[in-house]
């Protein structure tokens, strides 16, 4: 084994290694498929990942741009110059080895700066541009590493699944987020309910009969996003579409918890325990809905 094989591997491993201490959901999934597949998509996540981490983290709003325009450089640079960087090595690997379409990390940063510059959504169009940017793009990037013969169709079902995935997440997370200053949910849907998510301690100041109706409201959109993207697993091979049916089954399961206990996101962070979500993953391996 060549020196140069032997740094590829090791970078592989790196990305292996964050998926499974940081991809709590995701990571269901990606261990289903096969070794190669499973290397290139965990490089994907890593990448993302660090990107995500930027967004989130405490750094001043300046420096977390310019951190974000120097990451986008690098990503740039590839699959030529990684820099010496494991993620990036072993993302530059997988690229030269599957269609990964590289240019959908400048749609993931795109979100990440909004999320930095404290972006607020008019109208839906306006949130559903955001989605597609920071999961839409990752199907895209996953349907790079997956294959299919239909590959323009695929990527619009892609786009929708990421988009279902992140209305989900946006949900989830209704009040982390408020208390971290922003506001995905459409101004046009929190007038449309008479909602502010102005925070009142813990939780939301707005009567609670109002925040069912807009929790639901927007758990039904997602749903019909759910309906449209997983149009997607027939196009794909088992072990992919096994894959892509864990993640959403996760998901989705999230999403119906949700719609039954609107007000639990006001409580807490909804979550499936592990049990619940290698359950999904092993139904979805046997071509079973979750």
């Amino acid at each position: 084994m060549t020196t140069t094989t032997t740094r590829t591997e090791a970078a592989y491993r790196h990305c292996e290694l964050i998926t499974r201490a940081q991809a709590a959901n995701f990571a269901y999934g990606i261990r289903l498929l096969p070794a190669p597949k499973r290397r290139a998509l965990s490089a994907i996540y890593a990448a993302a990942r660090r990107v995500d981490d930027i967004g989130d983290g405490t750094l001043p709003p300046d420096e977390k741009l310019d951190a974000l325009a120097r990451t986008r450089a690098a990503l740039h640079r590839l699959p030529e110059d990684s820099g010496g960087d494991p993620v990036l090595a072993a993302l530059g690997d997988a690229a030269t080895r599957m269609p990964i379409p590289l240019t959908a990390f400048d749609e993931l940063i795109d979100g990440c700066v909004a999320d930095v510059t404290g972006h607020r959504y008019d109208t839906f169009d306006d949130l559903l541009w955001y989605c597609r940017c920071v999961a839409g793009s990752i199907g895209r990037l996953s349907l790079g590493v997956f294959g299919t013969g239909q590959p323009d169709r695929a990527a619009l079902l892609a786009d929708a699944l990421g988009v279902a995935l992140q209305l989900t997440n946006i949900l989830r997370d209704l009040v982390e987020d408020r208390v971290g200053a922003r506001v995905y949910l459409p101004a046009e849907d929190l007038d449309r309910f008479g909602c502010t998510l102005r925070l009142d301690g813990a939780g939301f100041a707005d009567p609670p009969e109002r925040l069912v109706e807009l929790v639901r409201f927007q758990a039904a959109r997602a749903e019909r996003w759910y309906d449209v993207g997983l149009q997607l697993l027939p196009m794909l091979d088992r072990r992919s579409a096994a894959c892509t049916a864990a993640m959403a089954g996760i998901y989705r399961r999230l999403l119906t918890r949700i719609a039954a206990d609107p007000l639990a996101v006001t409580r807490s962070r909804v979550s499936l325990p592990g049990w619940e979500k290698a359950w999904v993953a092993a139904r979805a391996l046997v071509g079973r809905d979750a």
